[in-house]
């Protein structure tokens, strides 16, 4: 028998913290909890759990400190992260996911859905990190050393650009990928020069992909996913 995953949430909200406790035991995942910062970071340093619940303001210290210090530590920085995050704080999700958090969920949230989020992110980190010659989905694939993209056998026209965007979303299905993410990673990948309006390139994108194609999600104010089949989503805007 496997050993149940360890989480270790960092929250000072009793009632979100009982929440989250009780979803924790339905799931099958082992918790921890800690209600400041400076015991929640001495906590992740003592446990080096399987993933980290992080809420953003803390007593002692507040979450996005505690981000940056994990990542910035040679034996944490592989430990991920998933912010909880007071609705209307589109800034500091952004801030989140720059510094290195594998994903958010928006407060108030469904229990459920936070751990169909860190189902998704435990899964991905399993995942081989080497990026696969050919990335399917649906009826396209995308052929990553030939920078082509067809669907069944008919080829379809990208540029360089777009071709960059959407395979840095592929690479991430299922996690929330700010715009200022999808510059650099792409810059710093294949040292694309990417017009600095993502916005237009993943329209551009969409209407190449199809009237009825809508995996290419739009994150309120924070960015894009690639969605992810297994999971329910949340806090997306149609296409």
């Amino acid at each position: 028998m496997s050993h149940k995953k360890r989480l270790l949430l960092i929250e000072d909200e009793e009632d979100i913290a009982s929440l989250i406790k009780l979803q924790a035991e339905l799931s099958g995942y082992k918790l921890h909890v800690e209600v400041d910062g400076l015991n929640g970071f001495r906590a992740v340093e003592r446990e080096k759990p399987d993933l980290v619940i992080l809420d953003i303001m803390l007593p002692g210290q507040n979450g996005f400190d505690i981000c940056r210090k994990m990542k910035n530590n040679s034996e944490l920085k592989n430990i991920p992260v998933i912010i909880l995050s007071a609705k209307g704080e589109e800034l500091d999700v952004i801030l989140g996911l720059e510094l290195g958090a594998d994903d958010y969920v928006a407060k108030p949230f469904s229990p459920k859905i936070l751990f169909s989020r860190i189902k998704a992110v435990l899964r991905r980190r399993k995942e081989p990190e080497k990026m696969p010659k050919v990335m399917s989905f649906g009826d396209f694939q995308l052929d990553v050393d030939r920078y082509l993209l067809k669907k069944s056998d008919k080829t379809i026209s990208i540029t360089l650009s777009e071709f960059g965007i959407l395979k840095r979303l592929l690479a991430n299905r299922g996690k929330v990928l700010t715009r200022n993410q999808l510059l650099t990673d792409i810059h710093n990948d294949d040292a694309f020069i990417v017009d600095r309006n993502i916005d237009v390139h993943i329209a551009s994108l969409r209407k190449k992909l199809g009237p009825h194609f809508d995996a290419i999600e739009t994150v309120r104010g924070v960015g894009y996913r690639f969605r992810d089949e297994s999971l329910t989503t949340s806090n997306t805007e149609p296409s």
